[in-house]
């Protein structure tokens, strides 16, 4: 039960095979008329649905840029994309391979986007094929990767041949046209929250996005950053690819990337999306994540039944108060809540995990996706009273 009289949201609530209450986004798309919407095609062979499809994931779950008519994964095919993510259907089908994908369209789509994001963060010769292929079948190529494809001769003849373009999401501006921190970000007067998490690909992104679109929905006006590839793909108005810029940039970049939204929109709050773990030992990006946004507030996600990080099955998940502390001694901040990422549990198990880190923790804790995103906006309103104040003038 809400403890504040938040209005009702107008997103559907469904209740899914394995008890779970989830309010289904309605699909977010930019206020244009639809057959105007670029369509889109995603890779994700063998992965949607798993860890490293998480830029197929997310913008099967939300595009505000594309219109996505495919998910390419021959493991899955035949099924519903929507059905695999969160057992509700969403008309968009799950295909073999290419040549089925394009049977299933009208007409040539706009764009085949690589959704996959492996550790790696390069191409392996068979999906360099299908590259190929696509911009052969008069495709433009969206890669996320860390391969930038714009550098690779084969590709660039590909792309002139074919008259069709490549986005290298990651690749960052010239080192000239980088900016260094400067500490203005501390006088911008609206609350800054980030996201951040235990590891990598555990829901940071999407929590984000709930939580900016049910604080909008609420009254207060919010603006998100997007600091990975697959939320620039999705269509985020502000954001780098984080981990591709050299380090003494990161800080600045970020800054000034909030700054610019925060001039542009005059927001009431700035949501920064989280990039792996302030404790992970193989990535940076939460630390300079922190010093960049020097944020007013944290909420942390969290994988109940993950032991093992990420694609490092030798090292353990954090403590969940070791993780905490971490954060408020390297940063000027507070851990105002916790969010849960529901993998590998049932309603029953959610439902206690949600009550045992309320108890021991002591802190508001949710699942962006199972839960009421109304809850999410409750443990904001809580942290910051003249938010809820925003929230009720508004209603």
């Amino acid at each position: 039960m809400s403890i504040y009289p938040l209005p009702d949201s107008p997103n559907t609530v469904v209740h899914n095979q394995d008890g779970f209450q989830k309010k289904v986004l309605e699909p977010t798309r930019l206020a244009r008329d639809d057959a105007h919407i670029e369509t889109a095609i995603v890779y994700c062979e063998a992965n949607f649905g798993a860890v490293d499809g998480k830029t197929a994931n997310g913008l099967v779950r939300q595009s505000e840029r594309y219109k996505i008519l495919s998910v390419i994964d021959s493991e899955k095919a035949g099924l519903d994309a929507g059905m695999v993510l969160d057992n509700v259907p969403n008309g968009i089908p799950i295909c073999h391979d290419l040549a089925v994908s394009l049977t299933q369209a009208e007409s040539i789509p706009d764009y085949f986007i690589f959704g996959m994001a492996p550790s790696s963060g390069m191409l392996s010769v068979h999906e360099r094929s299908v590259i190929i292929e696509a911009m052969g079948n008069g495709m433009n190529i969206i890669n996320g990767l860390h391969e930038f494809l714009n550098d690779d001769p084969i590709f660039k003849a590909a792309s002139l041949a074919n008259n069709v373009t490549i986005r290298d999401i990651r690749k960052p501006r010239d080192k000239k046209k980088l900016r260094m921190f400067t500490g203005r970000v501390m006088d911008i007067p609206c609350r800054r929250i980030a996201i951040l998490g235990t590891d990598c690909a555990i829901g940071k992104r999407t929590t984000a996005t709930i939580l900016t679109r049910v604080l909008n929905e609420h009254g207060v006006k919010t603006v998100m950053i997007a600091t990975g590839q697959t939320g620039l793909i999705q269509g985020a108005r502000y954001g780098i690819a984080l981990d591709a810029i050299p380090s003494q940039f990161c800080a600045g970049e970020l800054e000034a990337t909030i700054i610019e939204a925060y001039e542009n929109e005059n927001p009431d709050v700035i949501i920064i999306e989280g990039q792996g773990a302030l404790s992970h030992p193989a990535f940076s990006s939460s630390a300079f994540i922190l010093r960049g946004s020097c944020p007013h507030a944290v909420l942390l996600q969290h994988a109940p039944t993950r032991l093992y990080r990420c694609d490092f099955d030798q090292i353990k998940m954090p403590n969940l108060a070791d993780e905490i502390n971490l954060i408020q001694t390297f940063s000027n901040t507070k851990v105002i809540g916790m969010t849960i990422n529901h993998e590998n549990m049932n309603d029953i198990e959610l439902t206690k995990a949600i009550n045992s880190f309320e108890h021991e923790l002591g802190l508001p804790t949710t699942d962006a996706l199972s839960r009421s995103p109304d809850r999410l906006a409750e443990i904001i309103f809580t942290a910051f009273p003249k938010l809820l104040e925003i929230s009720l003038a508004a209603a």
